[in-house]
């Protein structure tokens, strides 16, 4: 187990990261993965636990990660209909790995806001994360959105 310093970094990396996607800022959510990173995947449960490589999205390296951004920043923008998000994180559990970094599981549900004003569940599910320290913090190594949730009430532009 995670010593409450080492907790409170990881709290905060995850706070840093819903934070940056709730508003819209892809340059913060870049900056929450390690230069090294593995990258980020969105998942549906089934082809998770099935052991299936086909994912809703898949960035797995750090110039993906940069390119996903890119494309919601630029590329896309103005051909969808903008939705905001909030995303609800519960850290369920988190451990040390023999590497140093720290595998950690949460809960997750975004809710979306249409520009009409109708909120609904987007998506539920868990992220599964490998968190690094690093200089000036922490930073995800590898992060996975496992979604309950297999398909969404609308279109997934930003990640989960």
């Amino acid at each position: 187990m995670a010593d409450l310093q080492v907790l409170h970094h990881i709290d905060e990396l995850q706070l840093r990261y819903i934070r940056a996607l709730d508003l819209r800022d892809m340059e913060a959510w870049t900056a929450c993965f390690t230069a090294d990173t593995e990258g980020y995947r969105c998942v549906s449960r089934e082809n998770h636990e099935q052991g299936l490589p086909v994912a809703m999205m898949l960035d797995d390296n750090p110039g993906r990660i940069l390119d996903r951004a890119k494309f919601v920043q630029d590329v896309w923008k103005g051909t969808f209909e903008d939705y905001a998000t909030r995303h609800f994180v519960q850290r369920l559990s988190c451990r040390a790995l023999d590497d140093g970094a720290f595998e950690v599981h949460s809960n997750v549900l975004v809710t979306y806001t249409t520009q009409g004003g109708g909120s609904e569940v987007l998506v539920a599910g868990a992220y599964v994360d490998e968190v690094v320290a690093r200089d000036g913090g922490y930073g995800f190594r590898r992060k996975d959105a496992i979604l309950d949730t297999t398909t969404p009430a609308r279109y997934l532009v930003y990640p989960v």
